[in-house]
């Protein structure tokens, strides 16, 4: 008997802990017989300092960059700190023949490419000629040290080359005050590479990211576009030639020159050897393994179109030339950057712009080839880079630089190994400077036209665009919107509207979030938006709506009145078909990350508005940061414990249970 009493007690006992389980739930209304709804839980209250220490490290060191530290003796740390400012004493130690063998090739490619181009894009820029050598001497030195990307070619870019060209115009005439236009472009080369350099060391690099890939597509499109343009006065031969760079003024300068200002000899020239180099860049497209062909095609250009003026002296025949290359290192250039007087704050404005730029394309390219090999790149550690060889070269007679798309693709295909390549290159130029300069006298300037037309065709990205429109039609807008104002505008009116487009786009969707109605999946106890899944029908007497954002300042209103208009039009709906209306108006908030002041005020207006019109406000699976702050408010004393749930099923079992399980 005492066996059997103490049985029934045990049965007792654990009858009541089930009733206690069952009980135990956010609504606080299940019966018996009712499923187990869980709780949300509610995070343990954080230090603050912890909390604030936590969230700047998520912020600025998500990336967790002294793990290597850890753990580790002084001396390592030493090391190890070295290596992090200079990767090449890291990736040097396991360097070899086989990888200066592939790095040699490379560079020596790269090196016959970058030497006609650099001559042409200093032109853009309006400077002479070798300042785009010494732009491809000194920084790929400093980069090769400081930099982790194993695939950039550095020198100088048409884009960034054009840009800084028409924003220092637009101050100094290079023509009348050419010494003055030098100084504002050192200034400007200076301040690009602090910008570049002060967003590494303070790991802003996400502020790059606010420009977007449209935006970007179309602004290169637009650019590549103007600078061919800018090149039809040195492939017709034209003396006078519009400043402006939109096309209207291009095409206008170049027709009204039509009948006396073209010279037939300078187009024939121009139009052989664009084609040459059309003709060989399309051999290298066609076949991977003569990736040298199109590479060593403005070299040869230049050498052949060089003895040809020679020889046949059509320098006298109204071709124009060179002329004259200065040989020789870079100078120094420290004494002639503007640190005082009125030109400070004008390089400053167009440093921090072409800097921008110039940083966007690099790291673009860096990701691009990072990925293709598989390897990991420290954006913070190329700002770094990137920077330091900006401001060394704004001391040594350089105008910014950056890494080239072209350059770099050549690199990558000649087979570079590491940042050797940058080094062999820089050598070569050096060689270039000390010994070869006097030869491009003659070098016609409708070679270099051809060479920068055929080297920016390749930035006009029709399938991007097209996949673009495909994709997102307001990043379409974006794209369009850059493209066209470079082209009709300018290349600063272009940039502008790109950035202006682009965060248009990210105000758009942080003030107008999308929200949806769910309905429940047959079958099954998941809830999906309506649109998505037509077979998800709707439970009688609920609606649920999905917030997909983050409820701020900014679109708390927005929310509150979308979601009184689902409700509005819902009922509507319900008692135009004779229906039951709604009672409960359910809040899916796994979406929302985040919540502010405003927010809260929006939730409570929102409870006080569906309460006039009997309807009960129920929140599901409110995430951690929400919840606390909802705690935080008393917001939950206000609509109920009992109208928080884990999930939309559980709402909708413990609001409604014969009509969920009907559905």
């Amino acid at each position: 008997m005492a066996a059997v009493g103490h049985s029934a007690d045990e049965e007792s006992e654990k009858n009541e802990m089930e009733m206690d389980i069952k009980s135990f739930s956010s609504s606080g209304r299940q019966t018996q017989n009712a499923p187990y709804i869980h709780k949300v839980g509610v995070p343990p209250k954080k230090n603050l300092l912890k909390e604030l220490t936590t969230t700047l490290k998520e912020t600025f060191f998500s990336d967790d960059p002294l793990r290597h530290f850890k753990d580790q003796p002084k001396s390592q740390k030493f090391i190890l700190g070295i290596q992090a400012v200079f990767p090449i004493f890291e990736w040097g130690r396991k360097y070899n023949l086989t990888k200066l063998r592939g790095d040699i090739i490379a560079g020596l490619t790269i090196a016959s490419l970058c030497i006609p181009q650099d001559i042409g894009y200093a032109k853009l820029a309006n400077l002479e000629g070798q300042y785009g050598l010494y732009s491809s001497f000194v920084p790929p030195l400093i980069y090769a040290f400081m930099g982790s990307s194993r695939d950039i070619a550095i020198g100088p870019v048409a884009v960034v080359s054009l840009l800084l060209g028409t924003l220092l115009q637009s101050e100094i005439d290079p023509i009348k005050n050419a010494t003055e236009y030098r100084r504002l472009a050192f200034t400007a080369t200076f301040f690009a590479g602090i910008t570049q350099a002060t967003l590494g060391v303070f790991r802003l690099g996400f502020l790059i990211d606010f420009l977007s890939h449209a935006a970007i597509v179309g602004f290169m499109g637009g650019a590549a576009i103007t600078i061919a343009l800018q090149q039809l006065k040195g492939f017709l031969g034209i003396k006078k030639f519009t400043k402006k760079t939109d096309l209207i003024s291009v095409m206008h300068s170049v027709f009204s020159t039509a009948h006396h200002g073209w010279n037939w000899q300078t187009i024939i020239i121009g139009a052989s050897f664009l084609s040459f180099l059309l003709g060989a860049k399309y051999i290298g497209k066609k076949n991977k393994k003569l990736f040298w062909v199109p590479a060593i095609a403005p070299m040869i250009s230049v050498i052949i179109s060089t003895f040809f003026v020679f020889i046949t002296r059509a320098d006298k025949q109204g071709v124009q030339i060179v002329k004259h290359i200065e040989k020789g290192l870079n100078p120094s250039s420290v004494d002639q950057i503007y640190f005082s007087g009125d030109y400070l704050l004008k390089g400053f404005r167009i440093g921090v712009v072409a800097g921008m730029i110039a940083l966007t394309e690099a790291v673009a390219i860096g990701r691009t080839f990072a990925a293709m090999k598989d390897y990991q790149l420290d954006g913070n550690k190329e700002m770094v880079a990137l920077g330091a060889m900006n401001v060394v070269g704004s001391m040594t007679s350089c105008y910014v630089a950056t890494g080239s798309f072209s350059r770099s693709a050549v690199n990558y295909m000649a087979g570079c190994q590491t940042a050797v390549s940058n080094i062999v290159m820089s050598f070569v130029v050096f060689l270039t400077l000390q010994f070869i300069t006097p030869l491009f006298k003659y070098t016609p300037n409708a070679i270099l036209a051809a060479i920068i037309i055929s080297a920016v065709i390749g930035l006009i990205d029709f399938q991007a665009a097209v996949l673009i429109w495909k994709i997102d039609k307001f990043d379409f807008i974006a794209c369009m919107g850059a493209f066209f104002g470079v082209v009709f505008a300018s290349v600063e009116i272009g940039l502008l509207i790109a950035v202006c487009i682009s965060f248009a786009k990210i105000l758009l969707q942080v003030t107008r979030p999308r929200t949806a109605i769910l309905g429940k999946i047959p079958r099954t106890t998941v809830y999906r938006n309506i649109q998505q899944y037509p077979e998800a029908t709707k439970v009688s007497g609920l609606l649920i709506v999905r917030v997909d954002s983050a409820i701020y300042f900014s679109n708390s209103s927005y929310i509150k009145d979308r979601i009184l208009r689902w409700v509005t039009d819902e009922d509507e709906q319900l008692k135009a078909n004779y229906q039951t209306t709604i009672q409960f108006l359910i809040v899916e908030m796994s979406p929302v990350t985040d919540i502010d002041t405003s927010g809260i005020h929006a939730l409570e207006d929102l409870y006080k508005s569906l309460q006039k019109r009997g309807i009960q406000l129920v929140l599901a699976n409110p995430g951690p940061v929400v919840i606390d702050k909802l705690h935080a408010s008393n917001f939950q004393n206000l609509i109920g414990e009992d109208r928080i749930f884990l999930t939309v099923a559980d709402a909708v079992s413990s609001c409604s249970p014969k009509l969920a399980e009907d559905v």
